[in-house]
């Protein structure tokens, strides 16, 4: 069997609706968190597979900026999620809906 630019695109396009659904339906925060992490991915995978199909290396250099961000984003977004814990003692979206008491 011989992998296209298809089947890559498929397979993103599968992880990225997993991805946008789990934000949609999911009510802990860390379960949105990694379902926005999967539609970061899917979309690296399409950016690479774009890339090696057309014999650039465009792709692979978004990609490197993507996953930097992303390690950053992690960082922030987890810090601010413990942050939350400590004051809330919960971390469901229903409990943190008011940013102030």
């Amino acid at each position: 069997m011989i992998v296209d630019l298809q089947h890559y695109l498929l397979l993103s396009a599968v992880l990225f609706v997993l991805g946008f659904f789990g934000v949609l339906l999911r009510k802990n925060t860390l379960v949105i968190y990694m379902c926005l992490e999967l539609m970061l991915i899917a979309a690296t995978i399409a950016l690479v597979a774009f890339s090696h199909f057309n014999d650039t290396l465009d792709g692979n250099v978004f990609v490197f900026f993507i996953l930097t961000i992303a390690a950053a984003e992690v960082a922030v977004g987890l810090a601010i999620v413990v942050a939350l814990f400590r004051q809330r003692g919960t971390v469901q979206v229903e409990a943190l809906n008011h940013l102030r008491h």
